[in-house]
Parts: C-alpha cells; sequence; structure tokens
C-alpha cells in the first residue's frame, strides 16, 4: 500500500501559545488514495522541546466516530482529557468535518488514520498510541493489524465485532441513513457527514479478524454494558479474539463511544497508555 504523505500546515511550528509551548497546529494531510484528511496537532501539557517531541510521552491520534469531526465539542474534550498525558493528533474522516472525499464508514478511513499517524512520526513522537470510538474504535484495529509496526499501543472504544449489525434500533436507523438516498441527504445537510453512495466491494478485514493480527502491540478494548448500539457480545467477541495480548474494561453504566466515557475514564484511559501500555 502507497504511504501517506503530508501537505503543509496552515500555522507554522515556530508558533507558540501561552508560556513556552507550541500552539496547536492546523492542516490538511493527504491519505494514500488521495482525499485531503483536515487534522490538529496540539503538544499538549508535557514540556516539549520547540523542535523535537519529548520520548517521554506519548502522541495519542484520536480516532472519532461517525459523524464527528476535529471541532465537536465532544472530540475536543477527548482530546483535552489526553493533552494532560502527551501530545494529541486529531482529524477528521473523509466526509467529516472539512475534509475531502465521502465517508465509507469504516473502511478506507483506515487511510485517513495511516496519515495522521504517518504525521505524528513526522513530528518527533517515537511512540505512538491510536485511540478509535465507535466507527473509530473498528479502524485502529484494522489499521494496527494492516499497518503491522506503525502503533505502538491501540484503544478501541465502544467498537463494533462485525459488520452489518442489525440487532439494535439505533444500527438499523444508522443502516437506513447509510444505504438510502434520502438517508444519505439528510446525513449531509442534517448531520454534516457526506456519505458515499457505493457498497464496500471488496468487504474490508472485519474487527474481529482484525485484532488477532495486532499482537505484539498492546490492546486495550473498552466498552459499556449499556451500549445502545452494539451489545456486550461484541466487546467479549473482540477480547475472546485477542487472548492473552488484549485487556477489557467492560464499564458498568456506560453507554456509547465519546458522548459516554467520563472525565475518569479517559484518565485511565490516559494512565494505561503512559504506563500499562509501556
Amino acid at each position: 500500500m502507497a504511504r501517506s504523505t503530508t501537505r503543509s500546515t496552515i500555522r507554522p511550528h515556530s508558533e507558540t501559545a501561552a508560556g513556552d509551548r507550541p500552539a496547536p497546529l492546523r492542516t490538511f494531510l493527504r491519505a494514500a488514495d488521495g482525499v485531503r484528511i483536515e487534522a490538529v496537532y496540539n503538544p499538549g501539557n508535557a514540556v516539549y522541546d520547540a523542535l523535537t517531541a519529548s520520548s517521554d510521552h506519548p502522541v495519542f491520534v484520536v480516532a472519532h466516530g461517525f459523524t464527528g469531526d476535529v471541532d465537536r465539542p465532544h472530540v475536543r474534550r477527548v482530546a483535552a482529557a489526553f493533552a494532560r498525558y502527551g501530545a494529541v493528533v486529531t482529524f477528521s474522516f473523509r466526509g467529516h468535518g472539512r475534509s475531502g472525499g465521502r465517508s465509507t464508514v469504516g473502511d478506507r478511513e483506515v487511510l485517513d488514520l495511516a496519515a495522521a499517524v504517518a504525521w505524528a512520526r513526522e513530528r518527533g513522537h517515537t511512540r505512538v498510541v491510536t485511540v478509535g470510538f465507535s466507527m473509530g474504535g473498528s479502524v485502529v484495529l484494522r489499521h494496527a493489524a494492516l499497518h503491522p509496526g506503525d502503533t505502538d499501543a491501540v484503544v478501541s472504544v465502544s467498537a463494533p465485532a462485525r459488520w452489518y449489525y442489525r440487532g439494535t434500533a439505533p444500527m438499523r436507523r444508522l443502516h437506513w441513513l447509510v444505504t438510502r438516498p434520502a438517508g444519505r441527504l439528510i446525513g449531509r445537510y442534517g448531520l454534516r457527514t457526506r456519505i458515499h453512495h457505493r457498497d464496500w466491494d471488496p468487504v474490508p478485514l472485519s474487527p474481529v479478524d482484525a485484532v488477532p493480527r495486532i499482537a505484539p502491540a498492546p490492546l486495550l478494548i473498552v466498552h459499556g454494558d449499556r451500549d445502545g448500539y452494539f451489545p456486550v457480545d461484541h466487546p467479549l467477541m473482540l477480547a475472546r479474539a485477542a487472548g492473552d495480548h488484549g485487556e477489557l474494561w467492560l464499564e458498568p453504566g456506560m453507554g456509547h463511544a465519546e458522548h459516554a466515557v467520563t472525565g475518569e475514564l479517559l484518565a485511565r484511559i490516559g494512565d494505561w497508555a503512559v504506563t500499562g501500555a509501556g
């Protein structure tokens, strides 16, 4: 697969925020298939050299859920929480925010994540932790399987284990949104998400089939026992597929993805990335 490349940044790296820490950077990356991806780099609250990231702290590359983007409040909240533990890269998947292209709901999005991870490496980081939510949770699993060695640790939150799941009302609504012309219009104008009209061909590697290929990178699977989209059989399938190299946190009372994660849970994930995944 062709390597992802980056385009020039909107803000120069030498620009600084309050204090000596470099200001966040906004840029557009170029995925391997040419789609333009908006991305933001936050150097975090750790101390960094003027040109090179500290090797003592990871960079978190955050993969948002379907209909999210870099400027959604729930995505910014997650990024702010992880900035206490290291640098953070957020980006908008294709078809979302100011990124180009159309959403393929988890298929070609692996290329978007690969571009963001490559950019994080270019910033000088030696430890990359990918953290994905819902659709992004499936993407981080497939990315780690398809790009071995690119990621040092993987966190998948509220991810499906298998494709085409319609066992809950929210997932039946989502399938209608994605597969029907009227649904895609609602997605475009109501949810600011441009959805591709073509079916998957071929069907991408499923999350549960991707998980065994992630080792030896540490894997953390996080799921709520009140997830309205994917019931607990999904994380249990992923955990069984991971075997000894995976860890499962089944969170009591938690719902789905970014909107459901508490500050305390994000802090535990940050601690795991710094210590447990070290």
